[in-house]
Formats: structure tokens, C-alpha cells, sequence
């Protein structure tokens, strides 16, 4: 579609890492915007902005009709995060409140397009050398997210493929930029108390996205009537081991680079026997080794993107390098790094 002035743009999570930024690019190109937050929410960038609010989320199912009345483009960002905790926890929001708000647009009478964000993490946890596309997701996810994300996921290409939901579905990879407030600043906490530890070589491939990449990538897919009903994975292409990913944050952040590693094999047991205990005790914060770390760490995550080259125009512009230092930048602009003491 080819945003007019009388187009509006929802936006969902729009106070999270990847929403705010499709708001701000949104609002560069002239596009009114609506974002559906909670009132709780820090609102200052979105105010800024002039955005227009609708208090809600996606637990609240009678704020998606308010949310959605006169919508002609949805971007779905908002979702539970996390790598541990109830699935029923995951899945009120990640999929009941999706298929609430996917009922809602579909119901509004001016919807022309969608694109929901999900996620690599939708592909069973392995070694990935170039997967593509073709390769079918899992429905037996290692933890709530990953699980909820494929379910959800399939949820809007039912919805696409029964009901014409006018829909995209992108499938980004590990997600860094400026405005991450979640795992970045674990990662420097980890490295300034010299606790990192590296799973295996450190030698497998991270599946890294920028986010301003994955907003190009959001936008392509919102302008192409023609990609309706498609799924592409979206990362930075040129990818980077764990150690070099490491090492970045580590220059960077002014902070010692991590040698030490623990054998992928005894990782993966450690983590077995970690989550049976935690799950038994029935504890609330995730063990310092569980099955998404193992995977983030250890395995190896390179996932073709060249049918979102091919059929969306989707070439990335920033590098490694260069988000990564914008994403420290703002990090200590925002007062998460501090020096080593």
C-alpha cells in the first residue's frame, strides 16, 4: 500500500525496542500513527512525537477495537518476552491477545495491511547453516516464548490463509539497537562483573539484526500488496560468531573480553538439570543456564535471507559494527554502562 493522508498506522509495542522504532520511522515519512500502550508505560518518545495513544495492551481485549477503529495498517510488535515461566503466561498474550486483535482489524472495515513480527526462534532449536523459509517452524518450543511465537505465528497464517487477512509475517533474529532495555544490559552486566562465560567455541554464528535493518525490512513489507500471505527471515546478512559478538560489546563498553568457555556438552546437562530443579521449587526467575541460553550461545543460528532480497528488495544497510556501537551508545547515554569499579 502506498500511505495516503488519510492512512493510519497502529502500531503495537511501540514502547518496546522494535515498535518504537517503526513508530519513528513512521512518523518521519508523514504517517499518522497510533500506538496502543499501556497508561503505566513510559510515553515521553511517543508524546514527542505526537502520536496518538489508545490505552490497552494485548491481555486487554476490549482495548483492540478502540485501538483499531479507522486502521488501514497494523504493525504487530508487542509480544511476552522472556526465557522462562508459565506458558500459560506466554500464551494469553502472545496468542489469545494476537488472535483478539487480528479478529478486531479484520473487523474494523478500512484494514489493507498487516505485518506481524515473529521471530527465528520459531525454527526448531538446532545448528541452522543457511535455513530457509521452506523449512516448516516448531510447535514444541524450548521455552513459553519460543512456543507462543510459532503458535501465534500460525495463528495469522490461519488467519491469512481462511479469513484474507491482508498479512506479512518477518521473521527477525536476535534483535540489538539503541532502546534495548532488556538483553543488552544483561550482556554488560554479565561482562562488567567478569561472570561471562562462553558455551562451546564461541566460534557458531549469532543470528544478528539491527533493528533500523528490520524496520526497512517492515516497511518494504507494508508497501508490496503483492508479498500478502508471505513469510521472509530478516537479518543483518552478514552474520557473526559469538566471540566476535562478545568482543564488540566488551571494546566498546570499555569492559575486559571474555576467554573463559564451558563445554557445550556440559552446558546442555547443567541446563537439563537446572531447569527440572527450578521448575520443581517452582522459582520465578530463570536458572543461569536454561535451553534458550544454551541456544543463543552455543548452537549455531545462520538463517538464509535471500528470498527477502529477492522478493522484498530487502538489502541491509547498517552493519554489525556500526549498530552495535550506536547500541552502546545509547546505552551509556541512557546511564546502563558504568565503569568497572
Amino acid at each position: 500500500m502506498e500511505f495516503q493522508s488519510d492512512d493510519l498506522l497502529l502500531v503495537t509495542g511501540a514502547t518496546g525496542l522494535v515498535g518504537s522504532h517503526v513508530v519513528q520511522r513512521a512518523r518521519e515519512m508523514g504517517i499518522r500513527t497510533r500506538a496502543l500502550v499501556r497508561e503505566s508505560s513510559d510515553k515521553q518518545l511517543l508524546n514527542e512525537w505526537k502520536v496518538e495513544l489508545v490505552y490497552g495492551d494485548l491481555s486487554d481485549h476490549d482495548s483492540h477495537a478502540r485501538a483499531l477503529e479507522g486502521v488501514t495498517a497494523l504493525v504487530h510488535c508487542a509480544a511476552k518476552v522472556g526465557d522462562w515461566g508459565p506458558i500459560d503466561d506466554y500464551r494469553r498474550v502472545n496468542l489469545l491477545g494476537t488472535d483478539s486483535l487480528l479478529k478486531a482489524a479484520k473487523s474494523n472495515g478500512t484494514l489493507k495491511r498487516v505485518v506481524h513480527i515473529s521471530s527465528l526462534g520459531v525454527y526448531e532449536a538446532r545448528d541452522h547453516h543457511g535455513t530457509d523459509e521452506s523449512t516448516p517452524i516448531s510447535l514444541s518450543g524450548i521455552d513459553g516464548y519460543t512456543l507462543t511465537k510459532a503458535e501465534s505465528e500460525q495463528l495469522v497464517r490461519d488467519h491469512i490463509d481462511q479469513d484474507g487477512l491482508p498479512g506479512t509475517i518477518l521473521r527477525p533474529g536476535f534483535i540489538y539497537g539503541p532502546r534495548d532495555r532488556t538483553v543488552l544490559p544483561r550482556i554488560l552486566e554479565k561482562l562488567k562483573s567478569q561472570q561471562f562465560k562462553f558455551l562451546g567455541s564461541g566460534q557458531t554464528l549469532l543470528n544478528n539484526t539491527y533493528v533500523g535493518n528490520l524496520v526497512d525490512a517492515v516497511f518494504l513489507a507494508l508497501d508490496q500488496d503483492d508479498k500478502i500471505g508471505e513469510v521472509f527471515n530478516i537479518t543483518d546478512g552478514s552474520l557473526v560468531t559469538k566471540r566476535q559478538f562478545i568482543a564488540t560489546i566488551s571494546n566498546l563498553a570499555g569492559y575486559p573480553t571474555p576467554t573463559k568457555s564451558v563445554p557445550l556438552g556440559v552446558a546442555k546437562v547443567l541446563a537439563k538439570l537446572m531447569e527440572g530443579t527450578w521448575r520443581l521449587l517452582d522459582k520465578q526467575e530463570a536458572p543461569l543456564l536454561n535451553n534458550a541460553r544454551i541456544k543463543f550461545l552455543g548452537l549455531n543460528l545462520d538463517f538464509s535471507i535471500e528470498k527477502a532480497k529477492r522478493e522484498l528488495g530487502y538489502a541491509p544497510k547498517v552493519d554489525f559494527d556500526t549498530g552495535m556501537m550506536a547500541a552502546i551508545g545509547w546505552c551509556r547515554d541512557a546511564g546502563l554502562l558504568t565503569s568497572q569499579e
